[in-house]
């Protein structure tokens, strides 16, 4: 067991999923989201989760829609990655949600970024932060302070795409393998050099956007276009 400042590496947050089915690892946290008989058991869920999250002082986002609820821990102190902190409190989140009757389906949540083709990232990066008020991430990229909008990235190229922005979707492996399949049958181009991590989809006026895996990505691993 990882001490608890301690970032864990992929094969030991794979190792802590097997005992926590309700979650599943996305881009440097551990998600889950769980659908409630309704909204009043969904707001019973949510103190719960939040006197675990005081009991441990470890604070998950958390976002509440009807009778489902959205949750996702990282260990913001370590650089946003997970740690042992973070499987620790999903595992008694999980305790929450079963006595709440609640169901998992952590197969629901996804995340969607934007990339911008650039030769140049400083010369237009401060006109996108200030006029979304986002601040500057680790990597370049700039992040909603509050973690309610996407994130926005810089892909710099010597030659930028006509189409200069594009949608990262990002879903488990498990759970992209049928969206690939219905966007395929809609006729769009798919460009699958990169496969399985991503796939280039292009629609049939020239606009992209790359459907994610987690296929390939762990702490640190860095982003991909």
């Amino acid at each position: 067991m990882a001490a608890n400042d301690d970032i864990l590496t992929r094969a030991q947050i794979d190792e802590a999923l097997a005992g926590l089915p309700d979650w599943r690892y996305h881009l440097g946290g551990l998600v889950t989201i769980y659908k409630t008989p309704t909204a009043a058991v969904a707001l019973e869920l949510i103190a719960a989760v939040g006197r675990v999250a005081e009991d441990m002082d470890h604070h998950p986002d958390l976002d509440w829609r009807y009778n489902r609820v959205f949750i996702r821990f990282s260990s913001h102190d370590v650089g946003g990655e997970v740690s042992a902190r973070d499987s620790r409190a999903a595992a008694s989140v999980s305790d929450a949600a079963s006595a709440a009757g609640a169901e998992a389906q952590p197969g629901l949540y996804r995340s969607v970024d934007i990339g911008i083709d650039t030769a140049d990232a400083a010369e237009i990066s401060e006109v996108w932060r200030v006029a979304l008020g986002y601040r500057k991430g680790r990597s370049g990229d700039l992040v909603d302070p509050y973690g309610r909008g996407p994130r926005l990235w810089f892909q710099e190229t010597p030659a930028p795409n006509d189409n200069r922005l594009h949608l990262d979707v990002h879903r488990s492996k498990a759970e992209s393998a049928p969206v690939l399949e219905k966007t395929a049958a809609t006729g769009a181009q798919m460009n699958s050099d990169h496969a399985p991590n991503w796939v280039v989809v292009t629609d049939a006026q020239g606009n992209r956007l790359c459907l994610h895996t987690e296929e390939g990505r762990g702490p640190s691993s860095g982003s991909a276009p």
